[in-house]
Formats: structure tokens, C-alpha cells, sequence
């Protein structure tokens, strides 16, 4: 675990937000997609997979599109994630639209998955479950100060 100076509150308090809260996301976001890259993956994808797995049956091209774009800051076309996961034989599209993983989906699936836990697990280091949510509570309560959606995604 990497050791960090110890400051008083009052100067930890006076830090900017911004600053501290940019630079975790840009490490975090890349670390995180660092991981995918190494099953070819990118966060879009990713996004699919998950989407699918954890709601079988339900999921169409537009349906996903739609929920998914709002997460998205490369400005993705969904269309070319959904036809290489096809053609990798990760995903199968039905008669009517829906998108099912295959077993080789699935597997990807979980292979990223343990990379991005280990990515979960190093940024996690020293910090425990209680502290973990008051970051997460924080953060929330200034996103909806400030007229954003503080709500947990769905």
C-alpha cells in the first residue's frame, strides 16, 4: 500500500474539490480502461456486456443505446461495439432485436472482470467500507447541490 503524508483537517478541508475529484476520476477511468484494453475491450463494451449478462432477454441495440449513452465521453458509436462483440461470437442478435452473450462472451466477460476487481482492489487500498460511502454520500450531495442527478445509477 502506498503511504501518504498526514495534513490537518483544516488545510484538508480548504483543498479544492475539483481538483482532487478530476484527478481521481482520470486515474481511476484509466487504470480502468489500461485493464479492459487488455482483452481488446473498451468501456462501451464493457458497459454491453454487463448490461446483457445482468438482464437476459431484455436488451436491444437501440433499448442499450439509449440507457448507455449518457455514460459515454468518447462520443462512441454503439453500433460498431455491438458488431465487433458479434463478430468476436460474443454476442448473438435474434430475429426480434435482442442481444444475448454467448459462452465466449460471458467468459470475456469474466476475464475483464477480474482485471478491472484488481484495479477495484489497489485504489480501494486503505480505505475501508464506512469511508469508502462517505466519499461516495459526499460526492453525491455536491452533484445534487449543484443540480445533478445525486441518485445511485440504475
Amino acid at each position: 500500500m502506498t503511504t501518504i503524508k498526514t495534513y490537518p483537517q483544516d488545510r484538508l478541508a480548504a483543498q479544492p474539490i475539483g481538483y482532487w475529484s478530476r484527478e481521481a476520476a482520470t486515474l481511476v477511468i484509466s487504470a480502468l480502461r489500461t485493464s479492459l484494453a487488455e482483452e481488446h475491450l473498451t468501456q462501451p463494451h464493457w458497459w454491453t456486456l454487463n448490461h446483457i449478462a445482468g438482464a437476459p432477454g431484455t436488451w436491444t441495440r437501440p433499448a442499450l443505446t439509449e440507457k448507455l449513452t449518457p455514460y459515454d465521453d468518447q462520443n462512441t458509436d454503439f453500433r460498431a461495439v455491438y458488431d465487433d462483440l458479434t463478430a468476436r461470437g460474443w454476442l448473438t442478435e435474434s430475429e426480434d432485436g435482442t442481444l444475448t452473450l454467448t459462452r465466449a462472451g460471458e467468459e470475456g466477460r469474466l476475464r475483464a472482470h477480474t482485471r478491472n476487481a484488481e484495479v477495484h482492489t489497489r485504489y480501494r487500498q486503505g480505505i475501508d467500507d464506512a469511508t469508502y460511502a462517505a466519499t461516495i454520500d459526499t460526492l453525491r450531495r455536491m452533484v445534487a447541490n449543484l443540480g445533478g442527478d445525486g441518485d445511485l445509477p440504475s
